[in-house]
Parts: structure tokens; C-alpha cells; sequence
């Protein structure tokens, strides 16, 4: 008669179980090698793929600070202290935004924030009104706050939108829950989304460094910084890079192709996400 028992259907490989045991005994690890753990938690079924991503961009955003992923301020879209509701509403009706930065003589000094709700009232009761009397106040964070702190004081306290400042306190841009969220998460499209084909893939962040959306087309990169990346090996930024480096980037990794220094901020073991581009001194853009 046979005594062994039969394998069990929860039999695994004890190599990331052992490696999920060295972590949790307190000995020194680091975060590829939990990485590692719950990827090969992945590779047992254990976690699936979107889990696994999930984990990833929360680890990522722990390193992640607002400049990396605001809306530079000559992209935000602002209305006037002094504006009334016919001023306000064809912006409103354009931009289907629900939130509004609002400035005094121009764009790097905020002094508000507009909600549309708050123009309910006054749309139903034809109240005049300059906007400076109906706003809220604004929140402002420096370039360097870290993005799980942000997302903390989002929960906190009730912000949807913060203002981001550089170190001489004039506004840099803005950042909104939503992006930190799809850090996390993935792109969250609401019912807008589809009805707008203007997406903004390339973001200008001074003269010589951007932040760009690794799904731009490479069609769209060279029209934009009139050059002649290949599209044979791949059709997005994105993918130009993986193509270089011939693997999945980490965070930090980086290609340097004539005058382009692009900079990996946000990858994980599927995809790249989020690029930096610095551009050398030779190579510089000028504002569109």
C-alpha cells in the first residue's frame, strides 16, 4: 500500500513562497526583489496580470512626484477672476471640465478654484456674478511632493485638484485625483473622452524637457519635434524605446538617439507608460 499522499491542487513552487518568507522574516530586501516575489505569483496564477499592474503603479507612485505627471500651466485650461457667467460658460461647454484654476493677471498666479456646480445656482436664478465671489479655495503643493503623500491628502481632504508650484512659488501646473489614480490604475476615460481626438500626448514642461505618453504615435513625435524617428521596428514612443533596449525598461532606464535623451518614469512588467525627453542644447523647440 502506498503511503504518500496525493499532490495537492495548491502545490507550487517554493521558490517565491521562500523568497515571500525571506521578506516577511525582516532580512534586507529591496523592491525588485519583491517584485520578483509577485511575479512569479503571476507565473503560478496566484495574481493575476492586472493585479500584478496594480501593485506595480502603486510601488511606482511611492517614487513618483507631481512635476512627473502634472498638467503644465500653458496647458491648463483657467478662467478670470473677473469673469461673469456669459464670460464662463462657453469655456465650461468646450472643455467639459468640472473643475476650473482660477487667475488674477495671468496664468502663474492662482488664486481659486471654480467648481461647475457652483454656477448651478446662478444659471437657474440668471444671478450676475464675477467668478472671484463663487470660488473656492486652492490648495498648492511643490514640484517635488510625492504622489502616494498627494493621494493621502486628496482622501484627506476632499480635493479633486491642486495647484503645483515651482521653487520661486509661481505655477507650474496643476494635477488633478484622476492622475494620480491612473498611475494605478490605467487611463480612466469618462463619457467626454471619446468625443475629443486631441489627446494630449506630448506635454512641454520648460525649453528643454517634456513628459510624453509612451502610446504617441512616432508619426505624431515627428511632426511635432520635426525629425524622422523609423517607424519600421515600432509604431509608438513607447514601443521605439523597448526596441532599443531590446527589453522591458525599468524605471530610471533611459535611450539616448541624436539629440533625444528619453528618460523610462513609469513602466511595468507589461508596458511602458510615462517618458521623460530632455533635449540637448543642439535640439531645441521652439513654443508652439
Amino acid at each position: 500500500m502506498n503511503d504518500e499522499k496525493p499532490p495537492s491542487s495548491n502545490s507550487y513552487p517554493k521558490s517565491w513562497i521562500s523568497k515571500l518568507g525571506q521578506f516577511l522574516s525582516g532580512e534586507p530586501q529591496d523592491q525588485e526583489e519583491l517584485l520578483e516575489v509577485l511575479r512569479e505569483a503571476q507565473d503560478n496564477h496566484l495574481l493575476d496580470s492586472y493585479a500584478l499592474s496594480m501593485i506595480e503603479g502603486v510601488l511606482q507612485v511611492a517614487e513618483m512626484r507631481a512635476r512627473d505627471i502634472m498638467i503644465p500651466r500653458v496647458q491648463m485650461v483657467v478662467v478670470n477672476k473677473d469673469d461673469d457667467l456669459l464670460s464662463v460658460l462657453p469655456i465650461v461647454i468646450e472643455s467639459a471640465h468640472s473643475r476650473f484654476p482660477v487667475i488674477a493677471e495671468d496664468r502663474s498666479k492662482v488664486v481659486g478654484i471654480l467648481l461647475v456646480k457652483d454656477l448651478l445656482t446662478h444659471v437657474i436664478d440668471h444671478k450676475g456674478f464675477k467668478v472671484e465671489e463663487i470660488m473656492r479655495p486652492v490648495s498648492v503643493v511643490p514640484e517635488s511632493k510625492r504622489l502616494n503623500v498627494l493621494l493621502k491628502e486628496f482622501r484627506t481632504k476632499r480635493n479633486h485638484m491642486v495647484i503645483v508650484v515651482d521653487e520661486y512659488g509661481a505655477t507650474a501646473g496643476l494635477v488633478t485625483i484622476e492622475d494620480v489614480l491612473e498611475q494605478i490604475v490605467g487611463e480612466i476615460e469618462d463619457e467626454h473622452d471619446d468625443e475629443h481626438d486631441d489627446e494630449v500626448y506630448i506635454q512641454r514642461r520648460n525649453e528643454r524637457e517634456y513628459t510624453i505618453k509612451a502610446l504617441t504615435p512616432i508619426d505624431e513625435f515627428n511632426e511635432y519635434f520635426a525629425t524622422n524617428l523609423s517607424t519600421e521596428s515600432a509604431d509608438t514612443i513607447g514601443g521605439f524605446v523597448v526596441h532599443e533596449l531590446q527589453h522591458m525598461p525599468k524605471k530610471g532606464e533611459h535611450v539616448e538617439f541624436e539629440h533625444f535623451r528619453f528618460e523610462v518614469i513609469r513602466a511595468d512588467s507589461r508596458r511602458v507608460h510615462l517618458l521623460k525627453l530632455k533635449l540637448s542644447h543642439k535640439k531645441q523647440k521652439t513654443e508652439r
